[in-house]
């Protein structure tokens, strides 16, 4: 019982302990700026970040989903990518039905 409840401790510090390293990189926290926007990279992050950004910017209206100051069509590219692959995976992980 002991070693079950240290587990469950260690377990719940380490997802807390990754959200706020991964809060970090969020889009909408000052990083970029109009002479330094987001590229491609950044897209894929905070295409990955999504879902943490959405459920930060309930608690903070400057943190989005998306980065207003990127560079066009290669940022949105790397999102598409990151929301695509993050949906697609899942479908990998679905359990399929026998016949």
């Amino acid at each position: 019982m002991r070693l079950e409840i240290l587990r469950l401790l260690s377990i719940s510090l380490l997802i807390v302990f990754m959200v706020m390293i991964l809060a970090g990189c969020v889009p909408g926290d000052g990083r970029n700026t109009e002479q330094r926007p987001a590229g491609f990279f950044w897209g894929i992050w905070h295409g990955w970040m999504a879902p943490i950004s959405l459920i930060i910017g309930i608690f903070d209206s400057k943190i989005r989903i998306y980065e207003v100051y990127n560079n066009g069509w290669t940022y949105d590219f790397g999102y598409y990518i990151a929301i695509i692959s993050g949906f697609g995976s899942i479908s990998l992980f679905r359990s399929k039905k026998k016949k």
